[in-house]
């Protein structure tokens, strides 16, 4: 799931030795190894960590659970709502202090609760997209009204957790003070109409997948299992996955602040939770496949999801540069909106830099501010 190297810190590569000498290049790589194979001993020594910002647990309902962040300046604005999906953490969102979209949200007043799903085993093979879409999430909304006094919050999700979010606010209009996405899929066939080099692939993998081969894959044990999806998302870009283990990583070697972002990056890269059978074949076949969500073939408990019927301000953030959700597929939301304040964020970045890049620091946090207050 990695975006442009500018993303997670790297300094941009070298024009090459000045030199003729062609040993030149060499002794100076000779060099950069030596000092990045001190430095990565150092950090085995001293292991590095995420998602640091304090938080405390409120609610709990067996391996979910909801914690709000301390704040750091008096709330003005909220509660704001963290939902991520099962394909990786919300942890991205507070990689490190200077890259932390939680850090940026509370030091400008905003209140944060964060939902995390736990690790599902197969004991959760059964739980469907309806389960934590409407059921679990609905009641860390309760739980969220009941801890802060306030009737209504404002839902934040992130990729699949931006469709958790997306069918909740279709299906409660009236619940929500805001519906906030970022780097969501909404209609999962739009990159057939707006193909672009480089993105899209997973999109067409998928499609081109046989249902029998998905099922049978969930049959084989339960749910999908989370290293299985890294290794679907390395191989997107087999290129740029072989060079951040190279070239770019002998790069930072001998810069210590990069080397500590390269390594938390890696850190959560490697903490992947599996994805439930139930809700994987709602995901993969569902929507992936079938596109059920924009074609208003997609029912939660008997109850069809209708976008249309979103009526809080939307606020839409994507990834210009995002080769696993192709901006069309996440711009596709405005056109199925009938009764929604609608707004877009465009970042410069690739999937994960909307939350860890520099250049996002100081757009995303800023541009959702904005729009709480505007909404409020």
């Amino acid at each position: 799931m990695n975006g442009p190297a500018d993303d997670f810190g790297a300094r941009p590569r070298g024009q090459g030795p000045v030199s003729v000498d062609p040993s030149f290049g060499l002794i100076d790589a000779a060099r950069r190894m030596i000092r990045l194979g001190g430095n990565l001993a150092d950090r085995r020594r001293r292991a590095v960590t995420i998602a640091d910002t304090p938080k405390h647990e409120i609610w709990r309902d067996g391996k979910i659970s909801l914690a709000r962040y301390r704040p750091l300046v008096e709330p003005e604005l909220g509660p704001l709502v963290i939902v991520h999906g099962m394909v990786g953490r919300q942890s991205m969102t507070d990689l490190e202090p200077k890259r932390s979209l939680v850090r940026r949200l509370l030091e400008r007043a905003v209140d944060v609760y964060v939902l995390d799903w736990g690790n599902p085993t197969r004991a959760d093979r059964y739980r469907n997209l309806a389960d934590y879409a409407d059921l679990s999430l609905g009641d860390a909304l309760d739980a969220v009204e009941a801890h802060s006094g306030e009737p209504r919050a404002v839902l934040f999700g992130l990729c699949q957790g931006g469709v958790f979010a997306a069918c909740h606010a279709a299906l409660y209009p009236a619940r929500l003070k805001g519906l906030a996405l970022a780097v969501t899929p909404i209609d999962f066939h739009a990159d057939r109409t707006a193909p672009a080099l480089g993105r899209g692939q997973l999109n067409v993998w998928l499609r081109a997948l046989p249902a029998e081969l998905i099922e049978a894959l969930i049959a084989d044990g339960g749910n999908v299992p989370g290293h299985l999806s890294g290794q679907v998302f390395n191989g997107l870009q087999p290129g740029k996955w072989v060079a951040k283990y190279t070239a770019d990583l002998a790069e930072i070697g001998d810069d210590p602040d990069a080397l500590d972002t390269f390594l938390r990056m890696e850190k959560w890269l490697a903490d992947r939770p599996d994805q439930p059978g139930a809700l994987a074949r709602d995901w993969l076949i569902g929507l992936y496949r079938e596109n059920r969500l924009v074609e208003g073939r997609l029912t939660l408990d008997g109850v069809r999801v209708d976008l249309g019927r979103i009526t809080c301000p939307v606020l839409n953030v994507y990834a210009e540069h995002d080769h696993i959700i192709p901006p069309p597929c996440s711009r596709a939301l405005k056109q199925h909106l009938r009764n929604a304040a609608y707004r877009e964020i465009a970042v410069p970045t690739g999937h994960i830099g909307v939350f860890v890049s520099q250049k996002a620091q100081g757009i995303v946090a800023p541009g959702m501010v904005e729009w709480m207050r505007q909404a409020a």
